[in-house]
């Protein structure tokens, strides 16, 4: 998933999330910290949140029932996996994917999962430590293989 494509999603949910939480335009565009003629914009397809709008809405509604039907539920891993795409970086350690994950591969006690929502990857160590995230399985076997060689 690409950051275009996950704000589109963001976009075609606002409204919806809005209505789960029982929030006036009034109230949704002051807690987004945007105008409520924005907010009416967005809702009308006319603009987008934009990649900070999404992300502000994924964090401050992370436990939508909307938002996690749409991705599975971990939102901070999907956000963090669009971040940091092509940058190097520590994750913090995860649950060991106990719900809306399937283990794809495991090799000397790391183990690559896929997010069975958004279909992300990760890699996990032995700690469920996050080594790495990303949409491409390819990608994410490349690191698996060099994590392996050292």
């Amino acid at each position: 998933m690409e950051k275009a494509e996950f704000t589109n999603i963001m976009d075609e949910k606002l409204k919806l999330i809005r209505t789960e939480y029982g929030l006036t335009q009034d109230k949704m565009a002051i807690a987004l910290g945007i105008s409520k003629k924005t907010l009416v914009e967005i809702e009308k397809s006319r603009k987008s949140l934009g990649w900070t709008g999404a992300v502000a809405l994924a964090s401050i509604f992370s436990d939508s029932t909307i938002l996690r039907d749409a991705f599975g539920g971990d939102m901070s891993g999907i956000i963090i996996s669009m971040a940091f795409k092509d940058l190097e970086v520590d994750y913090p350690k995860t649950w060991g994917g106990k719900v809306w994950w399937k283990t794809v591969e495991e090799k000397k006690g790391y183990r690559i999962q896929q997010n069975l929502f958004s279909h992300h990857y990760r890699i996990l160590d032995q700690e469920n430590r996050r080594l790495f995230a990303s949409f491409s399985i390819e990608e994410t076997r490349a690191v698996m293989d060099e994590i392996q060689k050292s």
